[in-house]
């Protein structure tokens, strides 16, 4: 079973951008959603992917990813997705401590909402965090990428907005 170790952290300044050295631009949709799994369409830049990760809350989950033609996930995204609100994002390549960190900057109706993640080798691995990260959201379900298609940053109340 594949696996994805993944931490994920609301970020607390632009003290990264100086270190970042790709931006890929992300547009991606939600086939369905249960109670065990998600499937995305992401198109990142000139490639495109379909994703099923389980619906595990925590640090670690199960996904399988496979590469799909632009040209299909263009018309899933188009035609498929439902009446959920596409995900579109800038994600910047940061290296820091020797860990890649992505850092996403929410457009459309997430604009305002930029988080970090990084990918660990062990739930147990530990990461040296950046100055430019606050508090940990892993397990905050509203910040996973299929939860802010159904419910947007722009719709958070003030409230959800500063407290965690």
């Amino acid at each position: 079973m594949a696996q994805e170790i993944e931490r994920k952290f609301l970020v607390v300044s632009d003290d990264w951008r100086a270190m970042s050295h790709k931006k890929i631009t992300m547009r991606q949709g939600y086939l369905c959603n249960n109670k065990h799994a998600s499937v995305r369409i992401r198109i990142e830049d000139q490639s495109a992917n379909i994703n099923i990760k389980s619906m595990t809350i925590g640090i670690s989950r199960a996904e399988y990813e496979y590469s799909i033609p632009v040209e299909e996930a263009t018309r899933m995204l188009d035609t498929l997705c439902g009446t959920a609100t596409q995900v579109h994002k800038e994600r910047y390549l940061v290296k820091h401590a020797e860990k890649l960190w992505e850092v996403d900057v929410f457009l459309g109706e997430n604009k305002g909402l930029v988080v970090a993640e990084v990918e660990l080798e062990d739930v147990d691995e530990h990461i040296d965090l950046p100055s430019w990260v606050g508090q940990e959201v892993s397990t905050i379900e509203r910040y996973y990428n299929m939860r802010l298609s159904y419910y947007p940053f722009s719709q958070w109340s003030k409230q959800e907005k500063s407290t965690i």
